[in-house]
């Protein structure tokens, strides 16, 4: 779905609309000009997640001016990533590049949760996976689809959030401590080696 398709598919029609959204992500550059056309789009723009909504996908969904979860949907955010090639110069704007980009998705994240751009940094930073109940906790969703009403409804008690940061360092740690090899005992044990050689010179005779 490029920009240009989906404008021409929201200009189709009037009235509040429902997006829906199934998609990893993409290209960071056309997610920016979806969420702007939803921004400005002059009627309620209702968005219900009933997959995931990774990454660039994360971004357009908030601009819904409501964000509903199904209940076995999960949202992702990350740090932008690109490819780059050259000299240290142009690693240099690449880099200098990405901070831009990764300031303008902790815009959207702001203006839809309300958390601190420090606390979204950190989750950006760790690759944070939400399931429902925590996105509407940390406020990147309002409510949570259900079976007789989809519209805002309270989250269960207990919601999940993990980062690739921690996973990753957990099992790090399993491996390391079933790979730890134990010291041997260096306590000395039996007989000295100086007794031993007295007892082959008496053997001798």
């Amino acid at each position: 779905m490029t920009p240009a398709l989906f404008k021409d598919e929201l200009m189709s029609g009037s009235g509040n609309i429902t997006v829906w959204i199934n998609s990893p992500g993409g290209d960071c550059v056309a997610a920016a000009q979806i969420y702007n056309m939803l921004m400005d789009y002059p009627h309620d723009v209702t968005v219900k997640i009933d997959g995931i909504a990774a990454s660039a996908a994360s971004v357009i969904a908030m601009a819904g001016t409501k964000v509903l979860m199904s209940p076995v949907s999960t949202m992702m955010i990350h740090n932008p990533a690109t490819v780059a090639w050259g000299d240290a110069g142009e690693m240099e704007r690449a880099i200098a590049m990405l901070e831009t980009v990764k300031d303008s998705i902790i815009n959207a994240y702001e203006i839809k949760s309300g958390l601190s751009r420090a606390k979204l940094s950190h989750l950006m930073d760790a690759e944070t996976w939400m399931d429902a109940n925590k996105a509407v906790e940390l406020g990147f969703a309002d409510g949570i689809l259900s079976r007789t009403q989809a519209g805002d409804e309270a989250p269960p008690a207990g919601s999940a959030l993990f980062s690739q940061a921690a996973v990753v360092n957990s099992l790090m740690g399993k491996i390391a401590a079933k790979c730890r090899i134990e010291k041997p005992n260096t306590t000395p044990t039996g007989r000295s080696v100086d007794s031993l050689m007295e007892r082959l010179e008496l053997l001798k005779f």
